[in-house]
């Protein structure tokens, strides 16, 4: 395993719901991390998230760990769920408040 794809596996390890994303939470760089941010905060979670674009390394190697080419990505309990159009169908659907309620993730504070 590389380091970069070590990195990111102690992330996704250490925190219960983590979001790749482009940008900060307050300050999103794209239209697609920006909804993802929206998502998660009307699911009402406490999640953390990786700006990838202070790190290139971050940046290239989270596509191929999840082999999912498109950045944001949400991973939940170490699961990978998804990039920002299968978070807003399941959004959509109840399916990821149910996902969240399921893994006990903790409520945004």
């Amino acid at each position: 395993m590389s380091e970069t794809n070590e990195r990111i596996s102690k992330i996704v390890g250490d925190h219960d719901v983590v979001l790749f994303m482009k940008g900060t939470p307050l300050f999103p760089q794209c239209g697609f991390s920006s909804r993802a941010v929206a998502i998660l905060d009307h699911c009402g979670v406490a999640y953390d998230s990786v700006d990838v674009l202070q790190d290139s390394e971050i940046r290239q190697g989270i596509k191929s760990y999840s082999d999912w080419p498109t950045i944001p990505q949400l991973y939940v309990k170490g699961e990978f769920v998804g990039g920002s159009d299968i978070m807003m169908e399941m959004y959509e659907a109840g399916e990821l408040q149910q996902l969240m309620n399921e893994k006990q993730v903790a409520k945004a504070e």
